[in-house]
This record gives structure tokens, C-alpha cells and sequence, in this order.
């Protein structure tokens, strides 16, 4: 005998209204147990929802476009009674982290002509946010915004992320209730309107683009960016015209480092480890942050406070065919090379296949974007708000260095390091990069 169950969008982080880019099934579809139905697309990953229990598709209740979020219905679906009743244990866990949401349990027909019960709602179990604490958390900048703003944790650290103060943005949710979408209207409206630069949004009062139709001077074509380019460039375009860039260049040598790095290179083979010079930088930085305590820290969106990072996590830009994401490699300082190594290979291709998490990409104190597997021979990386410094890393070259006497061929690398003038000064930030160079011409300093 079948019963009928509601299948909804699971919990999916802090993502809201994502859209539908595809609908695996139709109605009259057989389903197995974790069977793929629809495939999301978040800011900066693919998600897919599996059907919790196998059966047959009754109707889709979405289409491609649809926007949903958790909670959101995706089918109705007939399974068998015996593989409802295994979930009926799960059913109170359920009910007990979402007591507002449980659905009245129905009352057993007592003939065959009554009204059947509703069918039971599928709720699954949300995990625990490990961030939840760091969210819900105030920052000095938004000392003033009291408990009148209307506004869930995860919109109150977007907008602490922006520097935006909740108190001056209009609300359009329930109950006066600020959502994502007001506080990314208000950046788009402090960054477009002249209006707003004079009152002091912005610190810039710009001209707009010129809008030009370039199709009178030649041949074009239109091609539309990309999803990551579209979102990722108003952060850009932010961090770029509100934090005052200045960027330190230098040469580590690595001749050593390369050298141990390659008599290792077999071992480490036979265990599934690349092992790559980008591993020795990340734990390289990780030490250079301990030592270098400014390096790893925020300035609060007031202004008047930084705030030191007890934690070393580190971001690694990553190039795919959609752009780049940064996703982030925890506790750096408490890993050795090679599994940093392993953990960089994982995330590099989850990142490229379009699988990572939300939780992948926070949390970071510092970036470092390689561009050595390309070329050139320096650049100046952007900052990625909120942290105060980014590690660019160009191709190493093989050079003359004059030692003892005489001209001896050293392998050089290229390191680029921008910061925020207003937290690092140039002294400090020569320092951190000279220590850093230090770290990396002699691998053994890691371990110390």
C-alpha cells in the first residue's frame, strides 16, 4: 500500500531564493533512495537535492527558474508504507529543532468513505551550524543597530561583511524584517547614486560610465559574464575603491625548497599526495601570521578597532571555467605540508566540478592567489574584504644571485603582497614579507 509524502528543499545554508537550473525528474518517474530531483545553483556552487526515500513521482511542484529556498516544496511522492514507517524515528527529531513547523499528526480514518488524512510532511533534520556562534556574535559596527532592526544572523554578518548599518536600510520582509536582497539593493543604490556618495555612503562622488555604441566603429559580439563574475565584481569593485591598496614585491629563494619538495615528490605519489610549492606557501603564511600578528586580522567596519584572529585559516584562489572562488584550508599552523597538500588537491576540484559548500569559502584571514602555473613576473591581487592582506605568487624563474664571491644559479620566486595602509604600514609590511622569504629559503624553519 502507498503513502504519500511532501518532499521540500533541505536545509542549504544561508543561501535564500536560489535558483532551479535543472529538474531531474517528471512526473510518473521512478525514484531511488538519494536519487538526485533538482539541482540548485547558489552564488558559487551547484547543489543537488536527493529524494529521501524511493518511490514514484505523483507531480513536480517546480519548474527551471523557480527560486526556492529551504523549506520550499519539490514533489509529492508515493512510497511504500513500509519504507515511511522507516523514517518515523527521525519524524521527532525533526519536530524537536523545528517545533513551529510540525505538522498535526493525522487521525486514523474510521471508514473507507472518510476523508483521507494529509499526508505526512518530509522535514529533514538540519545539521548544526558550526559558524552559528561567530554569526550571531556583535561586531563593533553594529554596536548602534539595537534590537529594532529586524534582520536574521546570517543577513547580520552579509551586512557586516559590506560595512552597511542595518539601522539605515529598508526592510521588505515580514514583519519589517530585513532580508539579503534590501541590504545588496542599498550597496547597489550607495554605489550608483551621486545623492548618496555626498552624504557620505560612499567615499567617492563619480561620474557615471560612458555608454557607448561600440557597433558604429566595427563588428561585435555580446557574451554575457559569468555567474561568479557578476556576483564576485561589485566585491571587487568595493574593496578596491574603499580600502587604500599598497603592494610590497619581493623574491623568496626556493632553490632548497624545491629540491627537498622533488626528493619527495615519489613517496608522497604512492600515498595520493601532490605534493606543490603552493603547499609550502600556505604553511609558510601561516607562520609569518603568527609571527606577524596584524597580518591576521579585520578592521571593523567602524573603523576604530581591529580585530585579532586567534585562528589560521587561509584562503587559496582557485581558477575554474566560471572564475574564481577562494575556498578555505582551516588551521594551517596545526597541519604539516602534506595535508595541506591532499586538502588543496580535494578542494581544487571541488571547486572546479562546482561542489563546494558555503562553509568551504568562510572564514578565511588571508589569501593567497598563484598565478606561477601560468606566468609573469608580478601583479598587485585585491584584497579580499574583511581581511587586510593578499599573497599574489608569480612564476618562479631560474637567475643569477650573486653569493660569496660570485654569481651563483639561484631558483627565485615572485611574491606580490598587498595590504590595507590603514591597519599594515610599509615597515611592517616589508617585514612580514622579508620573514616570510625567510620561511620559505629554509624548509626546516617550518617545523620550528
Amino acid at each position: 500500500m502507498a503513502n504519500t509524502i511532501e518532499v521540500k528543499v533541505p536545509d542549504i545554508g544561508d543561501f535564500k531564493n536560489v535558483p532551479v537550473v535543472e529538474v531531474m525528474i517528471a512526473a510518473g518517474s521512478k525514484v531511488e533512495k538519494e536519487d538526485p530531483l533538482i539541482s540548485l545553483e547558489s552564488d558559487k556552487a551547484t547543489i543537488e537535492v536527493p529524494s529521501p526515500l524511493a518511490g514514484t513521482v505523483r507531480t513536480v511542484e517546480l519548474k527551471v527558474g523557480d527560486k526556492v529556498s529551504e523549506g520550499s516544496l519539490v514533489l509529492i511522492l508515493d512510497v511504500e508504507d513500509s519504507a515511511a514507517a522507516n523514517t518515523a524515528p527521525a519524524a521527532p527529531a525533526a519536530t524537536s529543532q523545528a517545533p513551529a513547523a510540525a505538522a498535526p499528526a493525522p487521525a486514523p480514518a474510521p471508514a473507507p468513505a472518510a476523508a483521507a488524512p494529509p499526508p505526512p510532511k518530509f522535514e529533514p533534520a538540519s545539521p548544526p551550524l558550526t559558524e552559528l556562534a561567530a554569526i550571531q556574535s556583535t561586531s563593533p559596527g553594529e554596536a548602534g543597530q539595537g534590537s529594532s532592526v529586524h534582520a536574521s544572523p546570517s543577513v547580520r554578518s552579509f551586512a557586516r561583511e559590506l560595512g552597511v548599518d542595518l539601522s539605515r536600510v529598508k526592510a521588505s520582509g515580514p514583519k519589517s524584517r530585513i532580508m539579503k536582497e534590501d541590504v545588496q539593493a542599498f550597496v547597489k543604490q550607495a554605489m550608483s547614486a551621486p545623492a548618496a556618495a555626498a552624504s557620505g555612503s560612499l567615499p567617492f562622488n563619480l561620474p557615471p560610465m560612458p555608454d557607448i555604441d561600440f557597433s558604429k566603429f566595427g563588428p561585435v559580439q555580446m557574451k554575457p559574464l559569468a555567474r561568479i563574475q557578476k556576483l564576485s565584481g561589485p566585491f571587487l569593485h568595493r574593496n578596491w575603491v574603499s580600502i587604500p591598496h599598497v603592494t610590497q614585491f619581493d623574491e623568496a629563494d626556493i632553490t632548497e625548497l624545491e629540491a627537498f619538495r622533488k626528493a619527495q615528490l615519489e613517496a608522497l605519489k604512492k600515498q595520493g599526495v601532490r605534493l606543490t610549492v603552493l603547499a609550502f606557501l600556505v604553511k609558510a603564511v601561516a607562520g609569518a601570521l603568527r609571527e606577524f600578528p596584524t597580518f591576521n586580522a579585520s578592521l571593523a567596519p567602524a573603523g576604530d578597532t581591529l580585530i585579532l584572529k586567534n585562528y589560521f585559516h587561509i584562503g587559496v584562489a582557485v581558477d575554474t571555467p566560471e572564475g574564481l572562488v577562494v575556498p578555505v584550508i582551516r588551521d594551517c599552523d596545526r597541519k604539516g605540508v602534506s595535508e595541506i597538500a591532499l586538502e588543496l588537491a580535494t578542494l581544487s576540484e571541488a571547486a572546479r566540478d562546482k561542489k563546494l559548500k558555503a562553509s568551504d569559502m568562510q572564514g578565511g584571514c588571508f589569501s593567497i592567489s598563484s598565478l606561477g602555473g601560468i606566468g609573469g613576473t608580478a601583479f598587485t591581487p585585491i584584497i579580499n574584504a574583511p581581511e587586510v592582506a593578499i599573497l599574489g605568487v608569480s612564476k618562479s624563474v631560474m637567475r643569477p644571485v650573486y653569493v660569496d664571491g660570485a654569481f651563483v644559479p639561484r631558483l627565485m620566486l615572485p611574491l606580490s603582497l598587498s595590504y590595507d595602509h590603514r591597519v599594515v604600514d610599509g615597515a611592517l609590511g616589508a617585514r612580514f614579507i622579508t620573514h616570510l622569504n625567510g620561511l620559505l629559503a629554509d624548509v626546516r624553519r617550518l617545523l620550528l
